[in-house]
């Protein structure tokens, strides 16, 4: 099935119709376009929810730029980052403490300094491998990969500027990350191993942690992030299996 025509936002919950409207989003040149320094930091979210899946589409980034498609959604916290307090951990406690606190009212926003939806979920990871800072942790934060949890085999992506074409596979606890023709990630998760992932990120008992090591078996929609850089998706497909 085709989720995105070129030229609408139909089978997505367009940021610029909701309460507070977002200006995080747009249509340009026959792509969806995050755009930098939007009012409301959020991502696209489809309306259509999936378990098992495949999912292709194509993106370029912008120089520097950062993004991701997320899958297996299992939260959508509300937070104000102009509280988010300095520390190795300062975001991710943020998180951690708005899921506690069941913070998920779009509604909470007005008052919010710098407000964003965070999504919890696994992550594609979308990113100029060669300018930006990210890529300097390693692996697990370069395109291609299962983000924060397995490098891809090998950098498949093309030069900035470029459309590059992925593609995620999602059957039960197996999931494939294709880029360009290349499958650059083959793994099969488990509670244990993503624990043991997750938990160097979000810390011992945390409740981000926790939802996503268990993975709720339930439909769930897909994300395109927004990560305050400009990046285009276009020709983006999905089959149920």
């Amino acid at each position: 099935m085709l989720l995105f025509d070129g030229v609408s936002m139909n089978h997505w919950n367009d940021p610029r119709k909701l309460n507070p409207p977002g200006n995080g989003w747009t249509i340009e040149d026959g792509c969806l376009k995050a755009l930098p320094t939007a009012n409301i930091n959020e991502d696209l979210i489809s309306r259509d929810t999936y378990r098992d899946f495949e999912l292709a589409w194509d993106w370029r980034i912008s120089r520097g730029g950062n993004s991701g498609v997320k899958y297996r959604v299992q939260g959508l916290p509300v937070l104000d980052t102009a509280e988010r307090k300095p520390g190795v951990r300062g975001f991710e406690n943020m998180v951690n403490e708005a899921l506690k606190k069941q913070l998920f009212q779009r509604s909470a926003i007005a008052a919010y300094k710098k407000p964003q939806i965070y999504v919890i979920g696994f992550e594609y990871q979308i990113l100029d491998n060669a300018a930006n800072e990210d890529a300097k942790v390693g692996g697990i934060h370069q395109t291609g990969a299962l983000y924060d949890i397995l490098a891809p085999s090998r950098d498949a992506s093309l030069p900035v500027g470029q459309f590059n074409h992925s593609r995620v596979l999602v059957r039960g606890n197996h999931f494939e990350h294709w880029l360009n023709g290349t499958k650059v990630v083959d793994v099969d998760v488990n509670a244990e191993m993503l624990r043991t992932a997750l938990d160097k990120r979000w810390g011992e008992n945390s409740p981000v942690a926790d939802l996503l090591a268990r993975q709720p078996k339930k439909d769930c929609p897909i994300t395109l992030q927004n990560h305050n850089s400009a990046a285009w998706f276009r020709d983006i497909k999905i089959r149920k299996l």
